[in-house]
């Protein structure tokens, strides 16, 4: 078995020119040996005959240039024998490897076409030749079927060919898509980590350095207050590297997972309290209705409300900011707004999947919060709008479902 694997795969190396002279060696050596030796009673070998095969062979050279009419001279030499009185089993074999060339090189069209004036052209030979030889009962049928033989299997092989090519271009496509599909699970994962990791660190740093600057105000003349400050910069501290080890940890080994809860709507009152002593007097409406919320929603309205207060922090000089956080049906509606300066960042309310975001741009206008928020709000089914409040002031809103769909048909579990 090793060794026909051997000379299968020699024979598939050759060119295609080396390959067409061996058939043509081959087929030669068979036919040349039936047209010498004929049935004494009938026409033996002459010059028309030599001069016949000859020309049959040397078609058969050309037979994938031109396979058609190769297949019309081999099929003519093979009348013309008949026609000239040989009897003889492997005549034909020009003939039937001319027309499985044209099947297999070609079209079921072009197939079917040449079945069809082979076989006629056949039955018609047949016909003439059995008039002045003895013939079995039928041969004329005979002989128009047997042209089709070769065509069948030039089909079949060629059909063949045509089905392992298009399995081959589907496994092609399907790694491709499966490349494609990883690249962008990838660079979603990279979008979330930058948005966690921008979520602890810029809002921890911010209500850290707030902290700071009222316990060194307050440092020499009130230092309760300073030791206040400063105890809730240690906690803010613990806090950010307790959620920075979490995530590290998952980076480092995806299939172990954090026992830390994520942070909720439960941890508002500590978040907005964070804020005290900053200058921004920041105040918390909540109707408490947090039941059956998916926590993925809980998670991205903590994160807003924490990106919109660092925000109110850093950027707006407000004195004031509010806080509201509200179910109404299957919808969750989370609002901030603070009275600080006039923004020059354009209003925005269109949702936005985070598949049509693309990747991270440099900081604009917006900034990477007001982008980080958008994201969030997505990921989940969301929308947020923000924008200036007329009189002065800045306003975050956004709408989120309750429940995921996901989560909805496991009756609330992710």
């Amino acid at each position: 078995m090793t060794s026909f694997d051997g000379l299968v795969e020699r024979a598939r190396s050759l060119s295609p020119l080396t390959a067409d002279l061996l058939v043509v060696a081959v087929v030669g050596l068979f036919t040349a040996s039936d047209a010498a030796s004929n049935d004494p009673d009938y026409q033996q070998a002459d010059g028309l005959t030599w001069l016949l095969l000859a020309v049959s062979l040397t078609a058969l050279v050309w037979r994938r240039r031109w396979p058609v009419p190769v297949a019309v001279v081999t099929g003519a030499a093979c009348a013309g024998w008949a026609l000239h009185g040989h009897i003889g089993e492997l005549l034909n074999l020009p003939v039937i490897v001319a027309l499985y060339t044209v099947a297999v090189l070609g079209d079921r069209r072009r197939t079917l076409w040449t079945g069809l004036v082979a076989s006629l052209v056949s039955g018609a030979v047949a016909l003439r030749v059995g008039r002045d030889v003895a013939n079995p009962q039928g041969l004329p049928m005979l002989e128009m079927i047997w042209p089709l033989v070769p065509l069948l299997l030039g089909e079949v092989i060629r059909t063949r060919r045509q089905l392992m090519d298009e399995y081959a271009a589907r496994a092609v496509r399907a790694e491709e898509e499966r490349e494609r599909e990883a690249a962008r699970r990838v660079h979603e994962e990279r979008l979330r980590i930058a948005r966690e990791l921008h979520d602890i660190v810029a809002h921890t740093v911010t209500a850290m350095t707030v902290q700071a600057g009222v316990a060194l105000d307050a440092l020499d003349t009130r230092p309760e207050i300073s030791r206040q400050a400063m105890r809730q910069v240690r906690d803010s501290g613990k806090e950010a590297v307790g959620e920075l080890r979490a995530t590290v940890t998952v980076l480092r080994d995806h299939d172990r997972e954090t026992t830390a809860p994520a942070p909720g709507l439960a941890q508002l009152p500590e978040l907005v309290g964070r804020f005290a002593g900053s200058g921004v007097d920041a105040a918390l409406r909540h109707d408490g209705t947090a039941d059956g919320l998916s926590p993925m929603v809980e998670l991205a309205a903590y994160r807003i409300v924490q990106e919109a207060l660092t925000n109110v922090v850093k950027h707006s000089g407000a004195c004031h900011a509010a806080v509201s956080v509200a179910r109404q049906g299957d919808r969750l509606c989370v609002e901030i707004v603070d009275d600080g300066r006039p923004s020059r960042i354009e209003p925005r309310s269109r949702f936005e999947p985070p598949w049509q975001l693309g990747p991270p741009s440099p900081p604009t206008a917006e900034g990477f919060g007001l982008v980080g928020m958008r994201e969030r709000a997505a990921a989940v089914g969301g929308s947020v709008e923000y924008g200036p409040v007329p009189g002065g002031g800045f306003r975050v809103r956004a709408t989120l479902p309750a429940v995921l769909p996901a989560e909805a048909l496991h009756g609330g579990r992710p």
